[in-house]
C-alpha cells in the first residue's frame, strides 16, 4: 500500500410536552415547548435538506447539536424532536446560517436541543422552508452512549493482534506470523527514492534470532512498529488507569498485550531497541516481495514458500546495540513502562518496580541531540519531528510511578520532565494531541506529579504553566470549531483528521479531571458528534457505530475476512483517517490489487459532499481516507473511555 500519512434505546418516559429543565437560554436559541410542524411561508420555495446528527447518541446532561445541510439559504426552517412513540417533545426554528459548505449545499444551520434530557430514542424532522429527517439516535447516560464505542475500540485492537494469542472475534482471526518468534535482524535497506518504500535490493542479514512475535498490526497492512504501538499502549493504559479498568478487564488485557510486545522489542541486556517487523515494499523487479506487494490474510505468510521475507519477516533495529535511543521513541517507551508501574503499584509492587527499572533504563539512554528522528523504515511512513514532548511524557510518568512506589528518584524525574515540557512549549508549530504530539498527556500528568509533590519551586515550568499550555491547545481547537459550519475542531483537509478530533475530545476530559474546569465540555462533545455523524458527509467514521459508517475499510483483514451466514464481517471499532485534502485524490483511487475484493459494489455516495478542500471516500482502495490505524483508535478509545466514566 502507498505511504499512509505525513506529518442504544430506551422508551421516552412520560407523555408531557413540558420539558424538565428547559432554560431561558434554550428558549432564546429557538427551542420551544410546542410540537407543531412548521409550514413554508406563502410564496416560499421549500428546499430539500439533510439532517446531520451524532448517530450513536447524546449524553442526557450534555450539549446536543445537530445540523441542517441545505441547498440554499432558508429563513427559519422548523424542526421537531420526535420520540420513539411519534410524539414531538421539542421544536424550534433555525436561525442564521453557519456558513456555506459547497456549491450544492450553500447553507448549514444549527439545531440545538440541549435542554432535552429524558432518556430514549429520537429523531429530528425538519419542515417548512426546508425538509429533512435524521437517523435515529439515543439520549442516555454517558455510559450508555459511550460504552459501546469504547468497547468496540478495544475489540479493534483485539482484531489487530498478531502471533499465537489472536482472538477470533468477528473477523474469525487465526494465529499469524508465528515465525516472528525466531526472526532475523537485518540492516536498513536502501530505497529507490526518498519518497518511496521500494527497496533497491534485498536487505543484509545482521544476526538473530530474536522473538518479536505478538503485538498489533499497525494499520491496514501487517507491519508492526514501536513508533505507533508505543502511543497506543500509552493511551490504553491511561484509559485503564483513569477509568479503573483492572488488569483482567478487556481493556487491561489489551494494554498488556501491547506492552508485552514492546518488552520484546527492547533488549535490556544488549541495550538494543528493535523498531519494526516486516518490510513494506520489495524491489521494482519483484525479486524481493514485501508486505505491500501481496493482498492476503496474515496466516498465509508462515507457509509462503515463494516469498522468503513474508515467511520469515525481517526485524530492523533503531541503531547498534548500546547506542543512544531516538528521543521520541525513548520518551514514549519510558512512559509506557512507567504507566505499567503505576497500574501494578498497588497490586504487585515487585512487578511494578521491574517496569519502573525498564522505563528508567530506556529514559536514561535518550539521545537529547538528535538529527532526524528514528521512526520507521522508511522514515516517510511516519515522519515525526517533535520529541521534547515525548521526553516530558516519559519523565512525567516516571515521576508519578516513583511517587507511588516511594522511589527517591521522583524529584529528579520531575525536574527533567519540567525542562523538556518547557522546551516543547518554546517550539514553533505545536500541535494538539495525536501520536506526533503527546504534550497534552505529558503536561497534564506532569501537573498531577507537581501537585502531588507540593508544587515545588524552581521547576522550569510551573503547575500553572503546564495547565495554561494545554488550555491553549483547547482554545485553538475551540476557536477553529467556532468558525466551522459543523463545529469541527481539527483540520480535515489533511491527514489524521480523526486522530486529532478524538485527541481533542480526550484532552477535554483529561483537562477537566485535573483542573475541575468544565468550560470546554460543549467543545469536547462537538468533536465526538462530528466523528459519529454530525458532519457534512453524514457518516460516522467508526465502523459499526451509527447507521452509516465505513464498510469498505482500506485494509486486508476487513476486506478478506470470510463471510458468516452469507454476510461479510466488518472491522467493528475501527476508526479510519476520515476526510483528507481533495488533492490527495487527484489521481483517482487506482486499480484493485490482485486478491482485493471490490468494495463498494459501485458508485461514491459521499462525492456530493466534497467541500472546504476536503474529500471522503469509503472504498477499499482509498487509503487516504478509509484506512484504519492503531493511533486513530488509540485516541478514539481514550476519548470514549473517558467520556463513558472517569475515575481520578
Amino acid at each position: 500500500m502507498p505511504f499512509r500519512r505525513s506529518a442504544g434505546s430506551r422508551a421516552n418516559r412520560g407523555a408531557r410536552a413540558v420539558l424538565t429543565g428547559l432554560t431561558a437560554a434554550a428558549l432564546l436559541a429557538g427551542l420551544s415547548l410546542t410540537g407543531g410542524a412548521g409550514r413554508a411561508e406563502a410564496g416560499e420555495v421549500t428546499t430539500a435538506g439533510l439532517v446531520r446528527v451524532n448517530q450513536v447518541g447524546y449524553a442526557g446532561d450534555g450539549a446536543k447539536e445537530a445540523f441542517l445541510l441545505a441547498g440554499s439559504a432558508v429563513s427559519g426552517a422548523a424542526w421537531r424532536l420526535v420520540d420513539s412513540h411519534g410524539r414531538a417533545v421539542a421544536s424550534g426554528r433555525t436561525t442564521a446560517s453557519l456558513g456555506t459548505w459547497n456549491t450544492a449545499y450553500r447553507a448549514v444551520y444549527l439545531i440545538d436541543f440541549s435542554a432535552v434530557r429524558t432518556p430514549g430514542t429520537y429523531h429530528l424532522v425538519v419542515s417548512g422552508a426546508a425538509t429533512g429527517t435524521s437517523p435515529r439516535f439515543t439520549i442516555g447516560s454517558p455510559a450508555e452512549v459511550s460504552g459501546k464505542p469504547a468497547a468496540d475500540a478495544t475489540a479493534f485492537f483485539q482484531a489487530q493482534r498478531d502471533g499465537a494469542d489472536t482472538i477470533p472475534g468477528q473477523l474469525r482471526r487465526e494465529p499469524s506470523h508465528l515465525n516472528d518468534a525466531r526472526a532475523s535482524v537485518y540492516a536498513w535497506p536502501s530505497f529507490t527514492d526518498p519518497d518511496s518504500d521500494t527497496i533497491t535490493a534485498a536487505p543484509r542479514k545482521l544476526g538473530g534470532p530474536v522473538d518479536v512475535s505478538g503485538g498489533w498490526f499497525d494499520a491496514g497492512d501487517y507491519l508492526k512498529f514501536t513508533e505507533t504501538t508505543s502511543y497506543a499502549v500509552a493511551a490504553l493504559q491511561i484509559a485503564a488507569l483513569r477509568t479503573g479498568a483492572g488488569p483482567k478487564s478487556a481493556l487491561g488485557e489489551e494494554a498488556q498485550h501491547g506492552l508485552d510486545w514492546l518488552d520484546k522489542m527492547w533488549d535490556e541486556k544488549t541495550r538494543t531497541l528493535y523498531i519494526q517487523v516486516g518490510i513494506g515494499s520489495g524491489t521494482e523487479d519483484g525479486s524481493v516481495v514485501g508486505d505491500h506487494d501481496v493482498w492476503r490474510l496474515p496466516e498465509l505468510d508462515d507457509t509462503d514458500s515463494a516469498d522468503p521475507l513474508l515467511r520469515n519477516r525481517p526485524v530492523f533495529r533503531a541503531a547498534a546495540p548500546g547506542s543512544l535511543i531516538s528521543p521520541n521513541q525513548a520518551g514514549r517507551l519510558a512512559a509506557d513502562f512507567a504507566l505499567a508501574a503505576q497500574r501494578f503499584a498497588a497490586s504487585d509492587r515487585t512487578r511494578a518496580r521491574g517496569y519502573l527499572a525498564t522505563a528508567a533504563q530506556i529514559y536514561g539512554l535518550a539521545d537529547t541531540r538528535p538529527g532526524q528522528l528514528v521512526t520507521t523504515v522508511p522514515y516517510g511512513y511516519y515522519p515525526e519531528t517533535s520529541w521534547q514532548d515525548d521526553l516530558a511524557f516519559g519523565g512525567a510518568e516516571l515521576a508519578l510511578a516513583a511517587q507511588r512506589l516511594g522511589d527517591h528518584r521522583a524529584s529528579a524525574w520531575l525536574a527533567q520532565a519540567a525542562g523538556w515540557a518547557k522546551g516543547h512549549q518554546r517550539e514553533d508549530g505545536a500541535d494538539t494531541l495525536n501520536m506526533y504530539d503527546t504534550s497534552a498527556l505529558a503536561d497534564l500528568d506532569l501537573a498531577r506529579a507537581v501537585k502531588a509533590a507540593g508544587k515545588p519551586k524552581g521547576l522550569a515550568v510551573s503547575y500553572g504553566g503546564l495547565i495554561g499550555f494545554v488550555r491553549g491547545q483547547l482554545d485553538t481547537g475551540r476557536d477553529r470549531a467556532a468558525a466551522d459550519p459543523f463545529h469541527a475542531g481539527a483540520v480535515y483537509d489533511d491527514f489524521d483528521a480523526d486522530s486529532h478530533t478524538m485527541g481533542l475530545a480526550a484532552t477535554v476530559r483529561l483537562y477537566q479531571a485535573v483542573t475541575g474546569d468544565s468550560s470546554y465540555d460543549r467543545f469536547g462533545t462537538q468533536q465526538l458528534d462530528w466523528l459519529l455523524g454530525a458532519n457534512a458527509w453524514g457518516t460516522s467514521f467508526m465502523v459499526g457505530e451509527g447507521s452509516t459508517f465505513p464498510e469498505c475499510t482500506a485494509g486486508e483483514l476487513g476486506n478478506l475476512a470470510g463471510s458468516l451466514n452469507g454476510k461479510r464481517p466488518l472491522e467493528v471499532g475501527a476508526i479510519v483517517n476520515g476526510p483528507n485534502g481533495s488533492g490527495q485524490f487527484a489521481d483517482g483511487l487506482g486499480d484493485y490489487l490482485d486478491g482485493m475484493r471490490p468494495c463498494p459494489p459501485a458508485g461514491d455516495p459521499f462525492g456530493a459532499f466534497t467541500g472546504h478542500g476536503s474529500t471522503y471516500v469509503d472504498d477499499v482502495r482509498s487509503w487516504q481516507s478509509s484506512e484504519p490505524a492503531l493511533d486513530m483508535d488509540a485516541s478514539g478509545l481514550l476519548a470514549f473511555a473517558l467520556s463513558r466514566g472517569y475515575r481520578s
